[in-house]
């Protein structure tokens, strides 16, 4: 009862904060990762190969607007209109102009084959959901690939530290059990290749993070 209460209430104060609280999601997401959130999505960019790229769940705008800076002007997608006019604005600022689509990951609005590849930073569940997987499949092109952040943390034992990896642990995005950063790898990698993606699972640490990167590459085969 307790638990099914706490998860409806933190599903709800997420869709607020993507929604309309987006003004507050910087603000926030900066103090969770001790002013590291963007630098952990940005993990995913080595990653990208290609020059068209798509960006599941865009949200403010952060990853279009590096895109961007590289010369490299990707299309973000996402439902939230509050996120929309935030990414509009800041890629925007960078002189490009912004090319965003509101919709849904599991009904992508793109032709077959139409990205090299496709990013998504700390997705929501959907991402995994096999209407999405199979969507993004469809939008890749052969040897295409789609890179995903699911999880970052600090590094050091500091009581801050501590501290926030608690609080990821009662909102429900660390398994706390034993082998639980395993089980969580398995997890994704089981349900990536179950739609047909060759994985690979990359840990990129900078001395103060640790952020996991997922790189699930379409077959060249049909």
């Amino acid at each position: 009862m307790l638990t099914s209460l706490r998860r409806n209430l933190l599903l709800r104060f997420f869709h607020l904060l993507y929604h309309q609280l987006a003004w507050a999601y910087d603000a926030v997401s900066a103090a969770v990762s001790l002013g590291r959130w963007q630098d952990w999505g940005a993990a995913a960019l080595p990653f990208v190969n290609g020059a068209s790229v798509l960006e599941l769940g865009h949200g403010p705008g952060h990853l279009l607007a590096r895109l961007a800076d590289e010369g490299r002007p990707a299309i973000g997608l996402d439902l939230s209109p509050q996120m929309g006019r935030l990414a509009a604005r800041r890629v925007g600022g960078r002189g490009f102009p912004a090319r965003l689509v509101r919709g849904r990951g599991q009904a992508l609005p793109f032709a077959a084959a139409a990205f090299d590849a496709v990013i998504a930073a700390f997705p929501a569940p959907y991402i995994l959901e096999p209407a999405t997987l199979a969507a993004i499949r469809r939008v890749l092109r052969p040897g295409g690939r789609l890179v995903i952040v699911p999880q970052a943390g600090l590094m050091g034992g500091g009581v801050l530290v501590r501290a926030i990896e608690r609080l990821y642990a009662i909102t429900g995005q660390r398994d706390t059990g034993q082998n639980g950063a395993d089980k969580t790898r398995d997890y994704w990698t089981e349900r990536l290749a179950a739609a047909d993606f060759d994985v690979e699972v990359w840990d990129v640490e900078d001395g103060h993070s640790a952020v996991t990167v997922l790189v699930a590459t379409r077959p060249t085969h049909p």
